[in-house]
């Protein structure tokens, strides 16, 4: 009986102190972005040593991709089985209500989007993340996917994936660059014009 609750004791304070260091790092990769950050340095933000890091994480990769993994993979797949509904729904209004909620989920990781943009130009095995968490996104929208022929499958969600692209480019470059003026309202509206027809099936499809 001692053992199991010393066994679980240990457990909680091992998830714990995994929590403690995804927490720090996501602040300081949040501020810093990524290359700029060290092993020692996420260490240090929550007073353990570098080897208690490694005992959780094989590196900063790992780290980062498991920050990804708690929040934003999980929110943006849901994102895009809402796109799901939307499309069958068939109202170009809710498209505009959805683009208009997608530059919100934007704003609400803003701060990480410098570190991943980081990660996936210098890590091959972050950049493989990436690449298969985009390809993820139009299998999450079967009732799309089944809108369109078996010979255009992949153009179908090749348009999800440029979606993505324009989505996360528009928003660089008008929330954090700033060399794009307009209003999230005007932003959402165009978007619309451009996207609500793209992603429609073709007709005749079955």
């Amino acid at each position: 009986m001692r053992t199991n609750a010393n066994t679980s004791l240990r457990e909680e304070q091992k998830r714990h102190t995994r929590a403690r260091l995804m927490t720090g790092a996501k602040k300081l990769f949040s501020t810093r972005g990524y290359a700029a950050v060290r092993v020692d340095d996420i260490a240090a933000a929550v007073g353990c040593s570098r080897a208690t890091f490694y005992l959780h994480f094989a590196g900063k990769v790992e780290i980062l991709s498991a920050i990804a993994a708690q929040s934003t993979v999980p929110s943006t797949l849901r994102f895009y089985e809402d796109l799901d509904r939307v499309l069958e729904a068939g109202s170009r209004a809710e498209f505009v209500g959805w683009v208009t909620r997608a530059i919100e989920w934007f704003h609400e990781y803003k701060e990480l989007l410098p570190a991943w943009d980081e990660a996936t130009a210098l890590e091959p095995e972050f950049r493989e993340l990436a690449r298969d968490g985009i390809r993820a996104l139009p299998n999450a929208m079967t009732s799309y996917l089944a809108g369109w022929p078996a010979d255009r499958q992949d153009e179908a969600r090749l348009r999800v994936e440029l979606l993505v692209a324009q989505l996360e480019r528009f928003f660089t470059r008008w929330a954090m660059q700033g060399t794009i003026d307009v209003s999230a309202e005007q932003a959402a509206e165009v978007l619309a014009d451009i996207w609500f027809p793209a992603l429609r099936a073709p007709s005749g499809a079955s």
